[in-house]
């Protein structure tokens, strides 16, 4: 990925910014031209909370180029509180720990360098929900 396009998508990649389809009303992600649900125009962007719960996952062992450091990971669909199924690396949990239903929140991290520059790309991650006593605190 070159340094323009990732200024370009650093929105959806530092938070999660769907849509909400104003015919239909089911909330979107990615953003889209056209709603999956109803083919109608898309265009009313919406902050998604970032909280959802383990749909499905797997483990990663033999990594793709550029992310052999985090092997073994956990890689799951996550149902957000809104709606959307997201794809996504789990972390800072192992993976003998995921489980599914498991309460989920979005936090941005780093996925992987790239290039002689060393650019760091960030993307969105999902870790377990913290209590909300220990957010209070």
């Amino acid at each position: 990925m070159t340094v323009a396009r990732t200024w370009r998508t650093r929105r959806q990649r530092y938070s999660l910014v769907g849509e909400r389809c104003d015919h239909c009303h089911n909330a979107i992600f990615p953003p889209r031209d056209v709603c999956p649900y109803c083919a109608e125009p898309a265009q009313t962007q919406m902050a998604l909370s970032g909280r959802g719960t383990v749909y499905s996952y797997t483990t990663v062992y033999d990594a793709p180029a550029g992310f052999g450091e985090f092997a073994p990971y956990p890689v799951a669909l996550v149902k957000l509180e809104e709606g959307p199924m997201v794809t996504a690396q789990l972390t800072d949990v192992s993976p003998e720990e995921v489980t599914i239903g498991m309460p989920v929140e979005m936090v941005t991290r780093k996925i992987q360098e790239q290039g002689e520059e060393g650019v760091i790309i960030y993307n969105y991650k999902f870790r377990p929900q913290l209590q909300r006593q220990a957010r209070a605190a």
